[in-house]
């Protein structure tokens, strides 16, 4: 049985990443699968950057607005849908694409991945339970800094499992997180765009004063409103420090230089990711040979065996 071919995409936020898959697409009969693990989320559209049905230019899309912000999306979930939507698409006659800076989503897919499914002892999660979410990340961070970097502090369940694995097995979560072995179903080609650092934060602060411009603050008060403000998901860069501006904890300005200081930081910690952790072909955003570049890597993998 041949591999099923799929380009990725991947990169920081405001790279220009949907942009390039929309004119891949279009060239190639292509479809998109979302590879953010915000975007599955409806009702964080202006926070998340979230494509809109015009910009998609008529190109089929995935795991967009798939479930409520209440409702937990998994890598696991994200891994077990996305292998069936890749069949999918295959079958129709379909290139499919996949499009996101979700680093541990993407690699979950692609590479031999175990979420940790051993056995479990609910006595000793029900007594992790009782315990705050900052004591339980300080304690898989001195225990397991390498899963700490990539569980946030508030997915409580997921700093538990965690905790737990270790517990069972006596060895890192991060273990059994993922082995290199490229998975053998698929063929992808990894296009990664990078940016010269002041160029990509020159953007990421332009695109947060447009999301303010669109209408961020009634869309994160709409969320804290809905007394959604703990909720896991909505926990992220954009929403967060607002919720705090409406705590009457900082002034709106305060907030916004602290959503653009957090899109930053999180900018540089996806580079890091991509670069350290699987085989990427890197092409210089913002110029325009950018498109051409990625076009014909895309036709050399594809005329390949």
């Amino acid at each position: 049985m041949s591999k099923i071919p799929v380009i990725v995409i991947v990169g920081p936020t405001a790279v220009g990443k949907t942009s390039l898959s929309i004119e891949l697409a279009k060239k190639l009969d292509g479809e998109i699968i979302s590879g953010d693990s915000m975007q599955v989320y409806r009702g964080l559209d202006i926070g998340t950057a979230k494509i809109t049905s015009e910009e998609m230019c008529g190109i089929k899309h995935y795991l967009i607005d798939v479930t409520d912000a209440s409702v937990p999306f998994t890598a696991a979930k994200f891994q077990s849908e996305t292998m069936a939507l890749i069949e999918s698409i295959h079958n129709r006659g379909k290139l499919p694409i996949i499009v996101g800076g979700t680093g541990l989503y993407i690699q979950s897919v692609f590479y031999d991945y175990d979420f940790g499914n051993s056995s479990e002892d609910k006595a000793f999660r029900a007594k992790l339970d009782s315990l705050d979410k900052v004591t339980l990340w300080k304690m898989l961070e001195q225990q397991d800094p390498e899963s700490a970097k990539l569980i946030h502090e508030n997915n409580k369940r997921r700093v538990i499992r965690a905790l737990e694995v270790i517990h069972l097995t006596g060895k890192p979560f991060s273990e059994y997180q993922v082995h290199h072995k490229l998975n053998d179903m698929y063929k992808p080609l990894f296009l990664g765009l990078d940016l010269d650092r002041a160029l990509l934060y020159e953007r990421i602060n332009q695109r947060v004063d447009l999301m303010f411009e669109q209408g961020l603050v009634s869309e994160a008060k709409k969320l804290y409103d809905e007394n959604l403000a703990d909720v896991p998901a909505i926990r992220g860069i954009g929403y967060k420090e607002l919720f705090t501006y409406f705590e009457g904890n900082s002034t709106l300005e305060e907030a916004k230089e602290l959503i653009q200081k957090n899109s930053r930081h999180f900018a540089k910690r996806q580079l890091t990711w991509f670069r350290n952790r699987m085989e990427i072909n890197w092409i210089q955003a913002g110029t325009s040979s950018t498109e051409t570049e990625a076009m014909n890597k895309v036709k050399t993998f594809l005329a390949s065996k």
